[in-house]
């Protein structure tokens, strides 16, 4: 991911859920249930259990989330992710269970926890799920929200340029593009006019809005509007076709590496 959506209060969540999920389970497991230190010692350990699991469940949604990205098939994702998540939390929670009653009693695990206990748990584990999923989409409506925002402010800001003593606030739409000449970058506008700026095209690119603009090459960085189209050239490149500008040329090459990120930017 290039943004995380898990932060480290998830974990203080997920460290104050498992133990109110181990007390709804012994709510529903059983009928009398005595306060005892056979209780409290048996609460500890299952509750100990289930943040193995949760750990269990966590690594593997975040080894997911690198090599089955949600971006590129959701449902896939979900489907994947569910069944791993649960059968490997199962297994730990079998496979510790197990190793506790071996050397802690000499009777074999009840048949019922086969029967009832794994299966509430898993339910629990379905509803962990849930919650990782639910927090990661609300993390990515809420980045989505935040670059909405953003771009909204940049572009009612405009870009600034100076010009003798004066700075003027230049509109987006007025910007037909910049472009590099002796080490120096300069801004065009539509009324035909030129500023030169004490930004590098480097920094431009990062702070300009790229829904106007597209950097072309190392040389040129141009506005949507300042683009007539494109044509195919030799070895995937394109050439990029400009209106009729008094500084900018009629025709820029564009490498194959940045060919397809242009056609997805001009659509």
């Amino acid at each position: 991911m290039d943004r995380s959506h898990y932060k480290k209060s998830d974990i203080i969540v997920f460290a104050i859920l498992i133990p109110f999920i181990n007390l709804f389970n012994y709510y529903l497991t059983y009928n009398n249930i005595t306060f005892s230190l056979r209780t409290f010692l048996t609460f500890t350990i299952d509750t100990l259990e289930g943040f193995v699991a949760w750990a269990v469940i966590h690594v593997i949604i975040l080894y997911l989330d690198k090599k089955i990205p949600y971006a590129g098939n959701v449902l896939k994702r979900i489907i994947i992710q569910l069944i791993s998540t649960v059968a490997a939390a199962i297994l730990s929670v079998i496979v510790l269970t197990f190793t506790i009653n071996y050397f802690a009693s000499d009777n074999p695990l009840p048949a019922g926890f086969f029967l009832y206990d794994i299966f509430i748990i898993s339910v629990w584990f379905v509803v962990i799920n849930g919650i990782y999923i639910a927090i990661y989409f609300y993390r990515e409506w809420q980045w989505a929200e935040n670059k909405r925002q953003e771009d909204n402010k940049i572009k009612a800001s405009g870009f600034r340029v100076k010009t003798g003593k004066q700075d003027l606030l230049l509109s987006f739409e007025e910007i037909e593009g910049f472009w590099v000449q002796d080490e120096y970058v300069s801004c065009c506008t539509i009324s035909g006019k030129k500023y030169v700026l004490d930004q590098s095209i480097d920094k431009l690119e990062k702070i300009l809005p790229l829904s106007f603009f597209f950097r072309l090459n190392r040389q040129f960085m141009v506005h949507r509007n300042s683009v007539a189209g494109f044509e195919r050239s030799e070895n995937g490149k394109l050439n990029i076709l400009l209106k009729p500008s008094q500084f900018l040329p009629p025709v820029i090459n564009v490498s194959r590496t940045k060919a397809a990120d242009f056609k997805e930017w001009f659509q």
